[in-house]
């Protein structure tokens, strides 16, 4: 089975790539980190934008594991600019298949938040395809949550 986890953090070794640590122990994957990627917002048109990439490395994933830190409230711009530029770009249910997991974690963040996060990956999830199997937003939820993998 192959996993990718997505890390929308700029902090390579940070907390959200722990949680991806603890939500995918004893298992293989591959961490792909967006701030090696040049990846515009929706609209914006670059040559040397690198989408595509990312978006081939989730192609050949069965599950997928989305990092997000919360900053302002919300899912980082990393993250948001993939989810963002998949509108009009991807079909629905062109990951039909493929497992979403979700981390999302930041400095006390208040419920509705990380309600809102989970929404838009749920959603995201299900517009292309993937079964949504959760999110993990400390480290107990994200061992537990990595047993159903």
């Amino acid at each position: 089975m192959k996993i990718l986890f997505i890390n929308g953090s700029p902090n390579r070794k940070g907390n959200t790539a722990a949680l991806a640590a603890a939500l995918l122990e004893g298992k293989e994957y591959e961490t792909l980190h967006l701030t090696d990627y040049l990846i515009g917002s929706y609209g914006q048109k670059f040559a040397e934008d690198q989408l595509v990439e990312v978006i081939v490395k989730m192609k050949e994933a069965e599950v997928i594991v989305i990092g997000s830190p919360l900053y302002w409230h919300n899912i980082c711009g990393s993250v948001r600019n993939v989810l963002d530029r998949f509108y009009g770009l991807m079909k629905n249910g062109e990951f039909s298949g493929r497992k979403l997991y979700f981390l999302f974690q930041g400095a006390a963040p208040e419920k509705w938040m990380l309600d809102a996060g989970e929404y838009t990956m749920n959603r995201f999830a299900k517009l292309y395809g993937m079964e949504y199997a959760g999110m993990a937003t400390n480290r107990n939820e994200a061992e537990k949550l990595g047993r159903s993998i």
